[in-house]
């Protein structure tokens, strides 16, 4: 291949290719590699440019290779690696070390676990042709890493922790970190695995895998990152404008009739409603993919008086079958389903529709293109048929109880080689078959902006801790390449409407809700008045006092609806997510790399949410090289202020220079 390295030290290959303008892609093995290609590892990112995207070998225009038998080098644009032989106790090994091919400097640089052995890369077999894959560098004072998807530590920078490579609910798993070095490394393995950010290394490790496969790009800085990225994985698709309005979500609407009731207030009190949801269980069983006769008895007019209103209908979609749904032994006779190295194919278990308790459920195996294909047979039937266009994809990590991946079985491989790309091969199910459909989605893994496919959070707590933590997981799935991502606004689990400490947290969330890149209510509000169902949600329900607040939010959100279309262009067009941390727009700021709590929504504007009760004011950091106005106020950069937050509003405020 035209600008492929090669290289042998005893029983260890290395294949790396030019990728993108300044990326290589690193693959070793022993004694040969599985694939030789570009872009044609099967269950990998690389497999395939994503609908949209570009394909991965995009602009690789052929590495300058150099190699005399002991020493040699990669150079593509501004990455070099370098690699050299050296000796383990007897053994030969190849070590690595990636530079700024303009200037020399270190980017990353494997570090050995020990002199002899074991060395800075091992693949550690088990007799079945694949190995416990495990790569470690060296991690140089200073570096600060940022990335690898989205979780509430209540951290913004990765330094100095470790997580497990695996998809939660509130935990989601996208293997791409950010270097302020000026490099990102993408983790090419959608198996379980873990990796380490220590203070003098960091490690990772792939439970089970062929051979060890990894990317690093280089960019001057994040913004360039993110782009590069996006070439390497595929640009998200424009965001339809409609999308960028707010979206009402309840746990759950019982019957047409309510959600064209709530939809019909909204309107009546001149409020937009760009969305409204209709949560799980209102499909007759899960698997069956169709809304229950008894509460959905003319989906077609429920569909007609939204647009009517100017809204649109989303419903909940599940990767799980109920043995009670008529479905079901069509799903498993097909051989459709999740299976099992050892026992039956039920992974995870709930109270579905009509099981009075919680049972087994299966897991429809979106890995598999027949099952994909037999999901989306049944969703246009059940829902696009009767013009559905807005799926929201719950529980797709996929939710296993007990969360034991190295029992499944996949189309794909097994459970530990593939798990974690699930939630991308789930939401391909529709895009595949549908490009107009737009996917919420509670996971996601490399390349899954690519199918227009927006992220939240998960089931988060209604507390202040938890808010607080949700600013920065939004930041993190935004420099992880997501895009389009939302939190429930109030928090999922908790949180009584007619409380007013709840109420303030309300305000307060909803507040940040409005400026993150989706506008989204949802959550289960006290007293239930069933177990299967919760509180109100629509903010008339919140009282006096707030209503004006969360109403003012939803018309100033519709203000901002032209200047938000722009940054959906511009996600496109850059990869850069509109909602992003203060370093990204202001790299050159050694301040702006420690503030965590506020962000940048677009280039324009910046937002400081309010994440403490009782709290009147804040502290802001104004990035330099620029001069900002709040109010009729303007305040030079480079230097902290003290801004008013009253309850009616958090501080944000517009770049004017």
């Amino acid at each position: 291949m035209d600008g492929a390295f090669w290289a042998r030290a005893g029983h260890e290959v290395l294949l790396a290719e030019p990728v993108q303008a300044n990326g290589i892609r690193v693959r070793l093995a022993r004694h040969r590699i599985r694939a030789t290609g570009i872009g044609i590892l099967p269950d990998g990112a690389l497999e395939e440019p994503p609908a949209g995207g570009a394909s991965p070998g995009d602009g690789a225009a052929g590495g300058i290779v150099r190699w005399d038998g002991e020493t040699g080098s990669l150079t593509q644009g501004r990455l070099r690696l370098e690699v050299r032989t050296e000796r383990a106790g007897w053994d030969p090994v190849l070590a690595l070390r990636f530079v700024d091919a303009a200037d020399g400097r270190e980017l990353l640089a494997e570090r050995p676990v020990h002199f002899s052995w074991p060395g800075a890369h091992q693949l550690e077999g088990d007799g079945s042709g694949v190995h416990r894959c495990v790569q470690q560098f060296h991690a140089p004072a200073g570096e600060r890493l940022y990335g690898l998807g989205g979780r509430p530590t209540g951290r913004l920078e990765l330094n100095g922790q470790a997580f497990d490579l695996v998809q939660r609910n509130t935990e989601v798993t996208i293997p791409l970190v950010l270097s302020s070095l000026g490099y990102a490394f993408v983790w090419n393995h959608p198996g379980a695995g873990r990796v380490e950010f220590n203070d003098d290394v960091s490690r990772w490790t792939a439970d089970q895998a062929e051979q060890l496969d990894y990317v690093v790009l280089w960019g001057e800085d994040p913004a360039a990152l993110l782009g590069a990225y996006a070439d390497l994985t595929g640009h998200p698709p424009v965001l339809p404008a409609w999308a960028l309005g707010f979206w009402q979500s309840h746990l759950r609407y019982t019957h047409q009739d309510q959600i064209l009731a709530v939809a019909r207030e909204y309107s009546e009190r001149g409020l937009p409603l760009s969305v409204i949801v209709s949560d799980g269980g209102h499909w007759t069983a899960m698997g069956d993919f169709q809304f229950d006769p008894a509460e959905y008895p003319d989906p077609d007019a429920l569909v007609a008086g939204l647009t009517d209103l100017g809204c649109r209908l989303m419903v909940s979609v599940w990767p799980t079958a109920s043995p009670l749904a008529g479905s079901f032994p069509a799903w498993r006779d097909a051989g459709l389903l999740v299976g099992a190295d050892q026992g039956g194919e039920f992974p995870t278990m709930m109270q579905d529709k009509m099981s009075g308790r919680p049972i087994p459920l299966a897991v429809i195996d979106s890995t598999n293109p027949a099952a994909r294909r037999a999901l989306w047979e049944r969703v246009r039937a059940g829902y696009y048929d009767k013009g559905v266009r807005l799926f929201w994809l719950d529980a797709d990590e996929p939710e296993l109880l007990p969360g034991n991946n190295r029992n499944l079985s996949f189309y794909a491989g097994p459970g530990a080689r593939v798990i974690c790309r699930f939630p991308l091969d789930h939401a391909r199910a529709f895009v595949e078959a549908a490009p107009d459909v737009l996917l919420l989605s509670r996971s996601a893994w490399l390349g899954q902006q690519a199918l227009g496919c927006a992220v939240w959070s998960g089931d988060i707590p209604a507390t202040w801790e938890s808010l607080a933590k949700q600013v920065k997981v939004g930041l993190q799935m935004a420099l992880s390449g997501i895009p389009w991502w939302t939190s429930d606004i109030g928090g999922f689990f908790g949180g009584d409407p007619s409380d007013e400490d709840y109420r303030e947290l309300f305000i307060r969330w909803f507040q940040y809700g409005a400026h993150c890149p989706l506008f989204r209510v949802h959550g289960i509000r006290d007293p239930r008045p069933d177990p299967d169902l919760g509180g109100p949600t629509e903010i008339w329900a919140f009282g006096e006092e707030a209503y004006p607040i969360l109403a003012g939010a939803i018309r100033r959100r519709e203000a901002m609806r032209p200047y938000l279309e722009d940054l959906a262009r511009d996600a496109a067009r850059t990869g850069v997510p509109p909602m992003r941390p203060l370093f990204v727009d202001f790299p050159d700021d050694p301040a702006a790399w420690d503030v965590d709590d506020q962000f940048m929504l677009g280039p324009r504007h910046l937002v400081a949410p309010v994440t403490q009760p009782g709290q009147r004011q804040r502290e802001v950091y104004l990035p330099a090289g620029a001069r900002w106005r709040l109010d009729d106020l303007t305040y030079d950069g480079a230097r902290w202020v003290q801004l008013p937050a009253p309850l009616a509003a958090i501080p944000v405020l517009e770049r004017v220079a």
